[in-house]
């Protein structure tokens, strides 16, 4: 039986890498398949790891329609046995639907892999619906860190060096400090995420001089 599975974790816990090789494993088995993403950081139509794999992939805007495009590739003779879904917190909720519909109706596979929740802590509303319908759920046993050494269970979202938790929710950035981009995200523990505590932020501190203990 094809089965929708969803797997998520924060960035950095090896999501994409895990989707390559997801295709790899069955493409070598003899299965066909399509690698679908949205906003990757590598630009558009592209599934990119950190670890400097990539592939070819078909984006998947606002208005793409995952029924459709699998019934008529079928229709026009492709073969089609399981689908690799990115980034798929940015799914709507309706599109989310439609991979079930695939799923239950045509016994196609579907490896879905995504962030639970955004720079706010809210859930993506792509990842609520995944959750809601998943066969199987699966959370990376990959562990980000924050930079305190703790497991990191949320992604910070900076502008400028300053941490924000408003604004829109879908803005492409990356976790490289090196390329020093307006827009970067940053995975926190709990705790850090709170108080806002980057790694910047609290290199900074840790240089301000303490005050002498007399006056």
């Amino acid at each position: 039986m094809a089965e929708l599975q969803f797997f998520t974790g924060t960035m950095d816990s090896g999501k994409s890498t895990l989707a390559l090789q997801t295709n790899h494993n069955h493409a070598v088995r003899g299965r066909i398949g399509r690698i679908f993403t949205a906003h990757d950081r590598a630009g558009a139509a592209i599934l990119s790891s950190r670890l400097g794999l990539t592939h070819e992939a078909i984006e998947v805007d606002g208005g793409f329609d995952f029924w459709r495009f699998v019934v008529d590739s079928l229709t026009h003779g492709a073969r089609i046995d399981y689908l690799i879904c990115d980034e798929a917190q940015f799914y709507s909720p309706r599109q989310v639907d439609q991979l079930a519909k695939v799923v239950d109706e045509l016994q196609i596979d579907v490896f879905a892999f995504g962030i639970l929740t955004d720079f706010r802590t809210a859930l993506f509303a792509g990842s609520q619906r995944l959750v809601e319908l998943a066969d199987r759920m699966n959370v990376l046993q990959v562990e980000a860190l924050c930079w305190c050494g703790r497991r990191a269970t949320h992604n910070a979202r900076t502008e400028d060096g300053e941490m924000v938790t408003e604004g829109d929710v879908v803005v492409v950035g990356d976790t490289d400090e090196h390329e020093a981009p307006v827009v970067s995200y940053e995975v926190l523990c709990r705790q850090h995420h709170r108080h806002r505590m980057t790694a910047a932020r609290a290199r900074a501190v840790s240089m301000v001089s303490e005050p002498l203990p007399f006056s």
